[in-house]
Formats: C-alpha cells, sequence, structure tokens
C-alpha cells in the first residue's frame, strides 16, 4: 500500500467516524449536527471540489469531479447534509480501491521493471569499478558477481554459473551458462563468477528494449478502450443537459415543486456518473498486460490484446517454432570428392551465415575436423537460395535446387534428400560435388498446442517454410497443420500472408530469426523464444519469451479472458445505469440507489476486472 493510499485510508476512516456521530446526534436530537456533518464534508470532498475548480479553469468541466461536486452542493443546499456526505464518502471509497487494484496489477509489471541494472563492474588496475551500463561500449569485458544482475548483453569469456530468468521469461528453471554461453541482460547469476564479453551497448540490449516494450504499452489503446472515451466525452455533457432539464422543466411547464425536481436532478447526476466505464475498461487491459508479463508474454498494448482474441486463422514458420530449430547433419553424400572435403568447403561457405541449417554444418565440420575451418572470400549471400563463396581457390556453391538451377546445373541430376530433413546441395565450379541433409526435430508441444488452440476458436492453422515439399508434408501431418506452402522465397510468405489476411483475422508466428518482415505485416506479429532477438522484439505485436507453442495458448487465453471482462462490465455498468437513470428521473430512486449505480457499480466492476491478473495455472506450466 502506498502513502497516498494509507493517507486516503484514513481520511475516510476519520469520516465514517464523524457521519456516524453526525447521524447519532441526529437521533438522539443533540445540538452539533450541521457542525460534525460540514466537518465530514469538508474533509471527505475536499479534493474533489478542488479538482473541479482547477478543471472548469482550464475548460475542462463534464468530468466525474463536476458531477459529484454539483450533486453534492446542491445536496448541502437543500438541507440534506447526511446524504451529501454518504454520496462523497462512497464515491472516496470506490475510488481508493481503484488506486489499489491499479497498484496491485502494477505489480507484475513493476517486477519487469525492476530488471534494469543499476551498475556494470568493470576490471581496471586489478580493482572492480562499478560504472553506468550505458557508458560500456561493446567488447568490454564486465565482471558479474553472484547475486548480481547481468547489465548487458554478451558471451561468457570465463566462469561457469547458472542463471535465473525468470524475470525476463516466468520460467523458474534456471539456465546454465559457461564459456561461449550467450547470455541475456536482465537475468540474475546465482552461483559462480562470470567474465562477459559484451556484444551490444545498453541502447540495444535485451533488457533495455524490453523495458521501452512495456513502457509504451499503454499509449496503443484497444477498439474498446478508445470507444470509452469517446463515449464518456459525449455522455456526460448529454447527462448534465438531462439533469437540468430535469429539474427546470417539470416546475416551470407542469408547477411542480422546485425542491422534489432538483433532487431528482441532482440524484440523476450522480447516477450517471461513467466512473464504472472509465476506470474498469483500461484497468481489465491493463490488468491482462500484467498478467502476460508474469508468463513470460509481452504484449506491446491493449489494441494487440482485443486482436488476439478475434484471430481465426494462425500462420507458422516452421524452422525454430513448429520445429526445434536444432539442426543435426544426418548423411554427406559426395559425389567426386572425399565427404570429409565436401562437408569443408559446405562449412566453410557457410560460416559467416546466423542461419540454424548453416551453424548445423559448421558443428560437424568442427566435430570431424579439429583444424579450423577453411577461409573463405566473397562470400554473397543469397536469400531463399543458398551462398556462394571462394574457398581454397575453388568457387563453392552451397544451397537448394534453385541456386544449383540458377548456376546451369539441371535439377534432373540432382539426388533426392530422404524426405526427413532439409538438403544443401555442393557445387564446386560449377559441377555438382555433393549433398548435405540436415534433419530437424518437432517440438514435443507442437500438436498439443494446435489442439488447444482449435478450442479457442481458431480456424485454421497455416505453415510457411523454404523447404521442401517432403519436409513440410512430414511436417504438417504430424502437427495437424491444415494447409503448407514449401520451397518459399522470404518476399513469397509476404505474398501468402497478405491473401490470408484478406480472408480473416490472422497472426503470424515466427522465431524472429528472418521473420520481422511477416510479423510486421500481421495483424498479430507474434515472435516466440525471441529473447535477445532485436528485430523480433521491433517488428513483432507479442513476445514470447520462452520457446514452446503452448504459450501461444496462453496467450490466447489471457486475451480471450480479458475481452470477456471488459464485455461483462460494460453491459453491467451500462444496464446498472439506464435503470436507475429512470428510476431516478421517476422519483423512485433516492441518493442511495444512485450511490450504488455510481460507486457500487464501479466497485464491482473494478474487482471483477482484477481478476485479469489471474492466468489459469495449467497453462502456465
Amino acid at each position: 500500500m502506498t502513502k497516498k493510499q494509507k493517507k486516503g485510508l484514513v481520511r475516510i476512516g476519520i469520516t465514517t467516524l464523524l457521519y456516524i456521530a453526525g447521524i447519532v446526534s441526529e437521533h438522539a436530537q443533540w445540538p452539533g449536527f450541521v457542525w460534525i456533518m460540514a466537518a465530514a464534508y469538508l474533509l471527505i470532498s475536499y479534493d474533489i471540489l478542488r479538482k473541479s475548480v482547477i478543471n472548469i479553469m482550464h475548460g475542462e468541466i463534464f468530468d466525474e469531479n463536476f458531477l459529484m461536486s454539483v450533486a453534492s452542493l446542491g445536496a448541502v443546499a437543500l438541507g440534506q447534509l447526511d446524504e451529501a456526505v454518504a454520496v462523497m464518502l462512497f464515491y472516496q471509497i470506490g475510488e481508493w480501491f481503484q488506486s489499489y487494484a491499479v497498484s496491485k496489477s502494477r505489480k507484475s509489471i513493476a517486477a519487469l521493471m525492476d530488471i534494469r541494472p543499476d551498475y556494470a563492474n568493470i576490471e581496471q588496475d586489478g580493482k572492480i569499478v562499478q560504472v553506468d551500463p550505458e557508458d560500456v561500449q561493446p567488447g568490454t569485458v564486465i565482471v558479474v558477481e553472484p547475486g548480481e544482475r547481468v547489465p548487458l548483453d554478451g558471451v561468457v569469456e570465463s566462469g561457469t554459473s547458472s542463471l535465473d530468468t525468470s524475470a525476463l521469461t516466468g520460467e523458474s528453471v534456471p539456465r546454465s551458462v559457461r564459456p561461449g554461453s550467450d547470455v541475456i541482460s536482465g537475468c540474475i547469476n546465482q552461483s559462480g563468477v562470470l567474465y562477459v564479453k559484451t556484444t551490444k551497448p545498453f541502447g540495444q540490449s535485451t533488457v533495455a528494449k524490453v523495458l521501452e516494450l512495456v513502457e509504451n504499452a499503454s499509449d496503443r489503446k484497444a477498439p474498446a478502450e478508445q470507444f470509452i472515451t469517446r463515449f464518456a466525452r459525449i455522455y456526460t455533457p448529454v447527462v448534465c443537459a438531462l439533469a437540468l432539464a430535469l429539474a427546470v422543466l417539470p416546475p416551470l411547464l407542469f408547477q411542480q415543486p422546485w425542491t422534489v425536481w432538483i433532487y431528482r436532478a441532482l440524484t440523476f447526476l450522480v447516477i450517471s456518473c461513467p466512473c464504472a466505464l472509465v476506470i474498469s475498461v483500461p484497468l481489465s487491459f491493463f490488468g491482462g498486460i500484467g498478467g502476460a508479463s508474469r508468463a513470460g508474454i509481452l504484449v506491446k498494448g491493449s489494441t494487440y490484446l482485443e486482436a488476439l482474441a478475434d484471430v481465426k486463422t494462425m500462420v507458422f514458420d516452421k524452422t525454430g517454432t513448429i520445429t526445434r530449430g536444432t539442426f543435426q547433419v544426418t548423411e554427406i553424400k559426395p559425389a567426386d570428392l572425399p565427404a570429409e572435403r565436401l562437408l569443408m568447403y559446405a562449412a566453410a561457405a557457410e560460416q559467416h551465415s546466423s542461419h540454424p541449417i548453416a551453424q548445423s554444418i559448421l558443428r560437424k565440420a568442427q566435430e570431424l575436423h579439429d583444424a579450423p575451418v577453411l577461409t573463405a572470400e566473397n562470400v554473397q549471400e543469397i536469400p531463399g537460395h543458398g551462398v556462394s563463396a571462394d574457398v581454397d581457390h575453388q568457387h563453392i556453391l552451397a544451397g537448394n535446387t534453385r541456386l544449383m538451377e540458377s548456376q546451369d546445373i539441371p535439377a534432373s541430376i540432382l539426388p533426392a534428400g530422404s524426405g526427413m530433413g532439409t538438403v544443401v546441395y555442393i557445387a564446386v565450379n560449377g559441377v555438382y560435388a555433393g549433398m548435405i541433409e540436415i534433419s530437424d526435430e518437432i517440438k514435443e508441444d507442437s500438436a498439443t498446442a494446435l489442439t488447444l488452440l482449435r478450442r479457442y476458436g481458431l480456424k485454421k492453422f497455416v505453415m510457411l517454410t523454404g523447404d521442401n515439399e517432403q519436409v513440410a508434408e512430414r511436417v504438417a501431418g504430424q502437427t495437424g497443420i491444415d494447409e503448407y506452402h514449401a520451397s518459399l522465397l522470404p518476399q513469397d510468405k509476404v505474398e501468402i500472408l497478405t491473401r490470408l489476411l484478406s480472408q480473416d483475422k490472422t497472426a503470424f508466428v515466427g522465431d524472429g530469426i528472418n521473420d520481422a518482415p511477416v510479423l510486421a505485416a500481421a495483424d498479430v506479429g507474434i515472435a516466440m523464444g525471441a529473447l535477445g532477438s532485436d528485430a523480433a522484439i521491433e517488428a513483432a505485436d507479442v513476445v514470447l519469451m520462452k520457446d514452446r507453442l503452448t504459450q501461444i495458448v496462453t496467450a490466447i487465453a489471457i486475451a480471450h479472458k480479458t475481452l470477456r471482462i471488459v464485455r461483462e462490465n460494460i453491459v453491467f455498468a451500462l444496464g446498472v445505469k439506464v435503470l436507475i437513470l429512470i428510476l431516478g428521473a421517476l422519483g423512485l430512486a433516492n441518493m442511495w440507489a444512485a450511490v450504488f449505480a455510481d460507486v457500487g457499480v464501479a466497485f464491482l466492476c473494478i474487482l471483477n476486472a482484477m481478476r485479469c491478473l489471474r492466468v489459469p495455472e495449467i497453462l502456465l506450466d
């Protein structure tokens, strides 16, 4: 509880005691009733009256402060001091619970804000010196002691330890690191001392990008939030005009008592306060985003949370998304040179590529041959085809059938693979030299995730891959994919996605390595297992910190739950208000009913909105 909340609670408590004392004195016919109630009224309402005056001076007249001030001061003028105090007291109680609810929903996001490192350790003249992480340049070796937070992204130079990544991913199991392991900022070093060579400046580090994403999340409002904002701007002046008409027209036109209709108009004003909608709808989305962050899911704004709930078609990248993306060389088939030589040529050509297939060839070459990989010159990566390079005075091509055909090597002489993996064909000086087959493994939760997603109303699953038809067909068959497109170039993926977007609300799920254009083009771009991937964090609308497809089910579940609660609050608040507004205009609802219609409804809506913070435990596993 904040200091401000504690003060508010004390003020509510003192006002409540004064109110009870005033009621007792009135019933016992003791003197001082007016003075006690006046003191209670001033204590509980001075801040609202002050805000109302300030807002009027700035031209912001029609808000809840104005409505509450007019209604309560009107009750005072009519001699209903007890009702004036009651209206303000219950309104302040509602405001206090709203503040408490917002504070609670902020805790999850505040946990993310705590990942910001305060300092970085560097070694100078044999001593450890603490410096600002923003002053550390890439290539600097920093020292991370046990219990400290990793301040910058980098690679472990020496030392072994376990890293607590829970603040970023929600994952409770520590991650082991050793020399050569990549580490990301925001994790906590649990055991040994680590010497880490930084690879990025602080502004481009994982922790900086995650913090920027979370801080800007509230700027992207969902259509439901925008509707409520526009609704409140129109609704408030309309009800003020209706209240004025209710106070003036019956006495003027039908010679009705002024006091009766002024009281009804004031009751009408209290009832009409749009607090329940204005507070609970944004709070629901805020709670949904906070609950998602606890589960290791970063949502860039409520607009994407609402869009996620409406998705009907989900498009997946294959490598690193449906499959593990940890490729292994399973077969080497040379044509007319030794297998080891073929592998060394391919590894040299691929050594500068970050693609998982290239990395698997490089690992295999290092396993079989302890010497350094051959040096490659004039390396050129051809998107969607492969690479070309000069290695050991030989011109090497490594890629798919399209690359071979572009160099006048006919596909008819290229042997087919087993159908269980991806085939990389090698040519030396324009002559086919052999092939390397690389297999990937389907993630164990892929089929389960797709089955669960269908339960949330998703109708169609599509897979896009640059792999061949055989591999795509096998993966689609084992996971329950409805439609697949194989042998795609990067621009082909965007073209197919654009066609799907015209048919239904579509989300794209990728691993963030080379999917930035498609992530940006989708209605909702979801980057999974993309912690540390700059392109994914920038291009995606939703970032899943864990490398699990079942996290998408969690994200969809949170989105559905949040939208359901938002709709419940809108229907409940409007329904109760319309009913009691009619009763108030007819004189069948007094100021107490008005208090319930305003504060009571807002309080119930806030309690309902707080449910958004809770994510079903079964989906967090």
